[in-house]
């Protein structure tokens, strides 16, 4: 069963979300938030699997939210998924850094709502394509993190090229047939490489993979 946290300052929206998880045999809503401080105490509260969570609430906001779930120990088994109204805005991209595992446009249609969920629970990051050349084009801009790059040693030759793919939008499948492996082992790869770089799912290790310079964007 995945356990699933709402937060949203729109009770109609909060609403909607949940009557369309509880119709699903394997998702349960264990609570809902009004705002990011109350999210954060039912968070601790009931350690969901997956935490929805809308950028723009009022007391804290989900980028505040975000970051204190990352940065604490006690919730490192909650997969951060954030909700927006817009695209590819600032704050989402800060999201992403501060520990989300990835982002969801509001008028996402519901099936497509409630696969992204399960991949969430999966532990697998909710970036399409268009989402990592995002991310590529903001990391055009910022200088290398070398402090980031330290861990990189740690790294198999195999894992490098995993974790290289990956940040190129890449599905375990697909890297997989890249490298001539079963998915299990791409996604074992993935994991230790995780692991090792201390990335707290698939979206961070995306994110530390560019800000490393593992990947670099070509005209950088």
């Amino acid at each position: 069963m995945i356990r699933v946290l709402l937060a949203d300052d729109q009770p109609l929206l909060r609403r909607g979300f949940r009557a369309m998880l509880d119709a699903e045999d394997d998702i349960e809503v264990v609570a809902e938030a009004g705002n990011g401080e109350e999210s954060l105490a039912l968070i601790k509260e009931h350690l969901p699997d997956i935490a929805l969570i809308d950028i723009q609430m009022p007391v804290m906001d989900g980028l505040e939210a975000t970051r204190r779930i990352a940065a604490d120990p006690a919730l490192a088994g909650v997969h951060v998924v954030i909700l927006t109204n817009y695209g590819f805005e600032e704050y989402v991209f800060n999201a992403l850094r501060a520990g989300a595992g990835g982002f969801l446009v509001k008028d996402i249609e519901p099936e497509d709502f409630l696969h992204s969920v399960r991949v969430a629970a999966r532990g697998d990051a909710l970036l399409a394509p268009s989402v990592t050349k995002m991310l590529i084009s903001r990391y055009v801009e910022l200088p290398l993190n070398t402090e980031v790059g330290t861990g990189l040693q740690d790294l198999t030759n195999r894992e490098r090229e995993a974790v290289v793919l990956a940040a190129q939008g890449l599905s375990n499948n697909q890297i997989a047939d890249r490298m001539v492996i079963s998915p299990m082992t791409a996604k074992t790869h993935i994991n230790r490489a995780m692991i090792k770089l201390h990335a707290r799912d698939r979206a961070q290790l995306v994110v530390l993979a560019y800000e490393s310079g593992l990947v670099a964007p070509r005209n950088r």
